[in-house]
């Protein structure tokens, strides 16, 4: 479970007389843009509707057997709680931490932090024509805050009290604390309507078509190959400010493929208009053709200023051969990055450190005093190393070798119990050191087989176990592996939901996003205290002591990142903005504002227009 969060805090706001004209709400600083803007920046207000978009999605999941994304069971399409379902807030993608009125025409926060109350938008409307009320609003927050929804909701808005209706467009949040992230949270909620699924508890809602608010509507689908999602030409929203230049396609296809490689050849033979690319190799050797010659089909590398996130091996500390962060941090020692993006990636990555990469909380060098001082409270519960300079992986690029990183950790190995006999890794006990690394329909096993030859070297075996997505998220969801890989998202504004991806409490709640089951008094306190930071003064060191207690715990073995979003795209179908927002997630850039070329292109017309815009 998944959904944006819109950053925005409301200065001197009053728990009276409220005016509802603040039309957007800046965490840090001002919004930059102003009361009276007509549209973003990044996109073009004149880009023509119609037309189609055609493209593969970027999720493991290869169909779908529900409507319903909001449900644990079964997986849902592809985008589809982005294009159905509005928002009270919406962000824009050129700045980060700020929240613009969408559903909402305006948010009173109150002066002592324990509310939020949004003033509907009159002229909303859902997708049957009914207007989008206060009940609405109610009703989705208590469906989302029930049984049969994701643990993640439940995390994310656990210190909202109440949900209150106090008239037909006003609605009322209330908190158990100050809190500067839930009126943030709660801006981000997806809202819908009270008749979808009217009747039914909400996990039996599996094929009943959603009545959301956003541009698009459910419109032709073909399960097992595509779903086509339809511009709703009555779209309520369509001349804010916040909308105008986007949702510019009539239709939306998702084409629906079995692997990679028969994405990629389907791309290749004009299939589809667009696919994003996260494999080095691919982009390298493979993105080529009759069609990229010509230049129907071009490559695009659109650089980004996103937080790097954190994809990483995760090491679920839940299986026994996993608790001792001395083993863990062994693990981490046999992988020889620089050898993989040299070899195996062309040199397209930059390694992963820590949670916070490229954002204002990124940890560097040792502990400030303001660090220590929430530090040193629970010294007991942190590895002495944290109290040191932030961990950086391990190098093999000439400071240091693979044969130096594999004696430190046979060294670890050893201080842990560990001792090798007759090749096998072995403890006291005579057990040996097996692990499995669990992934969803193989393409990984490449990646891993350097990781396997090198920990063999230390008398480790790691098997490798691919299984189809629907055992893979099945496992997930129960714990039920030993070492796996997931792409953290990062972010800017870290606040609520690092209680679901390192909190005690999730690392018990089935589904949660605590994967590697950390439960550590000292993360709870710091997430506690990033979260009800009143400043930046307040967040930095909660955040710096969080990433450093993440890292040194070695829960998560560092991957890599990419500052581009690559991108093959057909020239002669699509057009896109001139402005590349820096905080786009590459598909929803190009479905919220590229537009159509109508007509498309031919092979004739192609050079004239090559020639006009100078390609």
């Amino acid at each position: 479970m998944r959904f944006w969060k819109f950053c925005f805090l409301l200065a001197g706001a009053t728990t009276v007389a409220p005016t509802w004209a603040a039309h957007a709400y800046a965490l840090w600083g001002q919004p930059k843009y102003a009361q009276d803007f007509s549209h973003f920046g990044y996109v073009n207000p004149q880009a023509p509707k119609g037309g189609e978009l055609r493209l593969v999605s970027n999720l493991r999941t290869s169909t779908f057997d529900k409507y319903n994304p909001f449900t644990i069971k079964g997986s849902a399409p592809a985008y589809l709680s982005g294009l159905m379902f509005d928002t009270l807030l919406t962000g824009s993608m050129d700045e980060t931490a700020t929240g613009y009125g969408l559903l909402a025409e305006g948010v009173v926060v109150a002066e002592d932090g324990l509310s939020a109350t949004f003033h509907l938008r009159p002229e909303a409307r859902f997708h049957d024509g009914k207007p989008v009320l206060a009940h609405d609003v109610k009703h989705s927050f208590d469906t989302l805050m029930g049984p049969h929804t994701s643990p993640g909701y439940k995390t994310l808005l656990a210190e909202v009290k109440t949900c209150e209706v106090l008239d037909e467009h006003t609605v009322r949040f209330q908190f158990r604390a100050p809190n500067r992230e839930l009126p943030l949270t709660v801006g981000g909620l997806p809202i819908f309507s009270r008749a979808w699924g009217a009747g039914k508890a909400f996990n039996e809602v599996v094929m009943d078509i959603p009545i959301g608010s956003g541009p698009y509507r459910i419109g032709p689908v073909r399960f097992g190959k595509d779903i086509t999602y339809v511009r709703d030409e009555h779209y309520w929203a369509r001349d804010l400010p916040v909308r105008r230049g986007t949702a510019n396609f009539d239709r939306i296809t998702v084409k629906i493929y079995q692997d990679n490689t028969a994405k990629l050849e389907a791309l290749k033979a004009g299939e589809f208009d667009m696919m994003r690319f996260f494999s080095a190799g691919d982009w390298a050797r493979r993105v080529n053709g009759r069609k990229f010659t010509t230049g129907e089909l071009v490559k695009g590398e659109f650089e980004h200023k996103l937080p790097t996130g954190f994809q990483s091996y995760v090491l679920n500390t839940r299986r026994p051969l996993l608790q001792d962060v001395r083993v863990r941090e062994a693990l981490g020692l046999a992988l020889d990055y620089e050898w993989m993006n040299r070899q195996m990636f062309y040199g397209a990555y930059r390694r992963v450190n820590g949670i916070f990469g490229n954002t204002m909380c990124q940890t560097t060098g040792t502990p400030s005093d303001a660090e220590l001082a929430l530090m040193r409270a629970y010294g007991k519960d942190l590895p002495p190393a944290a109290f040191g300079p932030m961990t950086e992986p391990p190098r093999t690029d000439g400071t240091h070798s693979l044969r130096e990183n594999l004696r430190k950790a046979k060294g670890l190995l050893a201080a842990a119990g560990w001792t090798v006999q007759d090749g096998v890794l072995r403890n006291s006990e005579g057990q040996p050191m097996v692990l499995e690394y669990l992934d969803s329909g193989g393409n990984g096993q490449r990646m891993v087989a350097p990781w396997q030859r090198n920990l063999q070297k230390l008398g480790i075996e790691l098997r490798y176990r691919a299984v189809d997505f629907a055992l893979y998220q099945q496992r997930l969801q129960k714990f039920d592996f030993d070492i796996t890989t997931i792409a953290y998202q990062g972010t800017n504004n870290p606040g609520q939901e690092f209680l679901d991806l390192f909190g005690s409490a999730a690392a018990d709640q089935e589904d949660s996003g605590n994967f590697p089951g950390v439960k550590n008094r000292a993360v709870d306190a710091f997430i506690q205290k990033m979260v009800s930071a009143k400043s930046e003064q307040e967040l930095l060191p909660a955040c710096h002591a969080l990433e450093r207690a993440i890292a040194h715990g070695h829960y998560l073995i560092p991957q890599w990142s990419a500052n581009t979003h690559r991108m093959a795209y057909n020239a002669w179908r699509l057009e896109h903005p001139s402005v590349i927002p820096p905080y786009s997630n590459g598909e929803g850039w190009v479905m919220d504002t590229w537009w159509a070329r109508m007509p498309p292109l031919t092979a004739d017309t192609a050079k004239t227009v090559v020639q006009q815009e100078g390609r």
